[in-house]
């Protein structure tokens, strides 16, 4: 369970499995928004701070955090299910294995149709072109692709929303054209679109839409759970000929090398093609940038292609193959296909502006101390105070990330100065030359004066 922390309820994918928990502190050394704290002997998520960016999936020596997402008996539930597989899951099999070949899989898994978010990808970038033309934007425009980049600036650089591009991400295009396809032919209540998620900021952001708006994904699931499955039927000689009777495509427009590529870092930046950009991956690494740019530095850059996972999303949390030999894969298959489009062009995609994806953000309320801003104020004074008193060290072994933060959990009555094991080994060694003191010492009424009696006023 997450854990509360006295503020506003929130749906997260990451959760905590307290059981497996041995309270080390590697987890909260890498959260990037300091939403983790150690407390009894076992980690606790905040729930206004946690992004699900999935770093402390991937820290986590002990598998004490997991991502929830759908699985595939969900689709029990609807009549007709589409499944909008991420780039990513291409970047999982060896690239002589075709798309059309992974799309055949998830057919015989049991989805009625295929709608490559690869393809909302191509609307996007085309979209994302038509913004930057038009100029009128803070610079730089920050991508608003990765949901757990666009938790991130809520969360922690909320100075920073009017800098991101307020535009669908492609899951969301490929989720409403698959939906627009079927208008009148199938009631939306008994579609379940399906996307193959490789990290579980998606999961959330379908659950609890980044800009408040519902989502047109019904569910997400996780590319570690149908990667095994998958592979099978279609390497398995005997479920080929399965696989080999399902159509090609359903009437299916097969994406482009375009919208392919930003599985990848700089996949995204190569489709939107803007004059001066920064390609920048990881999530502390975006971290740092963005205190750059609300510094005030980086004027001169047009489009930030910020993404949390290392490599882009084909370093997702719930993905199953090694991120330098799927991106050694991604680059093959894109090669392969450019080859491809050299000798045949794709269609351009055309203005998107009809998509309806402009969308506004709003910053979240994780990092305040209270909403009254006086009590915030007189909080701050406080906890800047308990810092000064601290070591300065941020060794964590209090559960808290970092000196600062202990402060502030000191003031918010989460934790005592005492956690500190530095402060409290002071104490105990004061507590120790006082007990000395203190023995060296006899009541007045028992000391000796300088005659040698005890006692008496020496007549």
């Amino acid at each position: 369970m997450l854990s509360g922390d006295g503020m506003e309820e929130y749906f997260h994918s990451v959760r905590l499995a307290a059981d497996r928990c041995k309270g080390c502190v590697n987890c909260i050394k890498r959260c990037p928004t300091e939403a983790i704290r150690i407390r009894g002997g076992k980690a606790r998520i905040m729930q206004s701070r946690c992004i699900d960016c999935g770093e402390c999936i991937r820290r986590c020596a002990n598998r004490a955090k997991t991502a929830i997402t759908d699985n595939l008996s969900d689709l029990e539930q609807y009549k007709y299910n589409i499944a909008l597989p991420a780039p990513t899951l291409y970047a999982q099999f060896s690239p002589d294995i075709e798309v059309r070949a992974i799309i055949k899989g998830l057919l015989a898994l049991g989805f009625d149709e295929v709608y490559e978010v690869a393809k909302g990808a191509e609307y996007v970038s085309a979209a994302v072109r038509e913004y930057i033309a038009q100029g009128k934007f803070e610079k730089p425009a920050i991508s608003s692709a990765c949901p757990a980049v666009v938790k991130l600036i809520q969360v922690k650089f909320p100075e920073l929303i009017d800098h991101l591009i307020p535009l669908d991400a492609p899951v969301e295009v490929a989720a409403n054209l698959a939906r627009v396809s079927h208008a009148g032919q199938i009631p939306s209540e008994d579609i379940g679109v399906w996307f193959i998620t490789p990290c579980p900021a998606k999961m959330t952001a379908v659950r609890q839409p980044l800009a408040g708006e519902a989502s047109a994904v019904t569910g997400t699931i996780s590319i570690s759970e149908i990667y095994g499955r998958l592979l099978k039927l279609i390497t398995s000689g005997a479920n080929n000929v399965e696989i080999a009777e399902k159509p090609d495509s359903l009437g299916r427009e097969e994406a482009s090398s375009e919208g392919i590529g930003w599985a990848i870092a700089g996949g995204e930046s190569a489709a939107v093609v803007p004059k001066s950009t920064m390609i920048v991956h990881e999530i502390h690494s975006v971290s740092d940038v963005l205190e750059q740019i609300a510094l005030g530095k980086l004027k001169d850059v047009e489009y930030i292609e910020a993404l949390a996972c290392s490599g882009g999303c084909i370093g997702g949390p719930l993905t199953v193959e090694n991120r330098f030999v799927a991106e050694h894969n991604m680059r093959k298959r894109l090669e392969h296909l450019q080859k491809q489009e050299e000798l045949q062009p794709p269609s351009r995609i055309p203005s998107p502006i009809a998509l309806k994806v402009t969308k506004g953000f709003e910053p979240r309320s994780g990092l305040k101390l209270d909403e009254d801003i006086v009590t915030a104020m007189k909080k701050l004074e406080l906890m800047q105070e308990t810092l000064r008193n601290l070591p300065g060290l941020d060794c964590g072994s209090c559960g808290s990330p970092s000196c600062q933060a202990l402060a502030e959990d000191i003031v918010q009555g989460a934790a005592r100065e005492a956690d500190c094991v530095f402060k409290l080994r002071e104490r105990v060694r004061d507590m120790a030359r006082e007990m000395v003191d203190l023995a060296e010492k006899l009541p007045q009424s028992m000391e000796k004066n300088d005659a040698g009696r005890e006692g008496g006023d020496g007549i």
